[in-house]
């Protein structure tokens, strides 16, 4: 028997609003690429390089996305050395200069690379070149400033608003101070959400015993340093001799010039994921990548 006109009706309304999901659906589960630098090193700290979409994991706020391809970085960096120049670095200046050759001899010259002191104030010793014989120049011709302090942490802000402004998606501080006293009154809060916008992984090399930490000054870089380290990707080593500088910061050299770029898939939303990820199967690698990533 004929269904009567008021139902059928219904069944058609009911089956083109199912097909309006159909198509619509698709839409919803599309993905875009997104792209994270990661250094791998092994239990030496030794670098590795034979890894493949196979041995990375990639989670978004806890939640496994799909490796979609791995491939050495090739993208050339943009990278700012800030090294103490106080007068608390005068011991270790030595080490300093000898830490800074070795790390620009390690680096290829396709990288645009800049030295910043931050004795007394944050000050340009070297400007961005892909130059390398400038830039060791610049490294050998280092001096502490007399009867000066150190400002790390206003270097920090300066430098990374620079690095904001240049072209590149690979942007890299590398930090190399002594313990001492901060002259800077700034919150480590800031100094790290200053990285974080301009996309910067911070890396540093603290000299020396560990000081009193009572002071608030130097307890806000220390926070700095390691907050802003893990939250981009980087690293912080505390190295009790200077002399261990040179070895540590052609170890850093050799990990930026073989670092993965992972491309993985994420599903497009209205909100962006709050922390990413990075890490491989193997138990016996460590991994250095970001925890957060800038929206583009």
């Amino acid at each position: 028997m004929p269904l009567p006109m008021s139902v059928r009706q219904s069944i058609g309304l009911v089956v083109y609003g199912l097909g309006a999901m159909l198509v619509v659906a698709p839409a919803f589960a599309q993905s875009v690429e997104r792209s994270v630098y990661a250094g791998v090193v092994d239990r030496t700290g030794a670098v590795v390089t034979d890894l493949t979409v196979r041995d990375f994991v990639v989670r978004e706020n806890g939640v496994t996305r799909e490796v979609l391809r791995v491939s050495p970085a090739t993208e050339p960096m943009q990278i700012a050395v800030l090294v103490d120049t106080s007068t608390e670095a005068e011991p270790g200046l030595a080490d300093l200069r000898a830490g800074l050759r070795e790390f620009v001899r390690a680096m290829g010259d396709r990288h645009q690379m800049a030295l910043v002191g931050f004795g007394a104030r944050p000050t340009i010793l070297v400007d961005y070149t892909t130059d390398r014989a400038a830039f060791a120049a610049g490294a050998d011709r280092l001096f502490t400033e007399p009867m000066s302090g150190s400002y790390l942490l206003d270097a920090l802000v300066e430098v990374s608003e620079g690095l904001q402004r240049r072209e590149g998606a690979r942007r890299t501080i590398v930090v190399v101070t002594l313990q001492g006293p901060e002259f800077s009154p700034r919150y480590h809060q800031h100094v790290v959400d200053d990285l974080r916008n301009a996309d910067v992984t911070l890396h540093a090399f603290v000299l020396g015993s560990p000081v009193d930490l009572l002071d608030q000054n130097a307890r806000e870089r220390r926070q700095a340093l390691d907050v802003g380290a893990s939250a981009t990707g980087g690293r912080l080593d505390d190295l009790l001799a200077a002399s261990a500088l040179p070895a540590q910061m052609r170890a850093l050299a050799d990990e930026l010039e073989n670092q993965y770029e992972v491309v993985y898939a994420r599903p497009q939303t209205l909100i962006p994921p709050e922390t990413i990820e990075v890490s491989v199967r193997r138990a016996d690698l460590r991994v250095h990548a970001a925890r957060v990533l800038p929206e583009p």
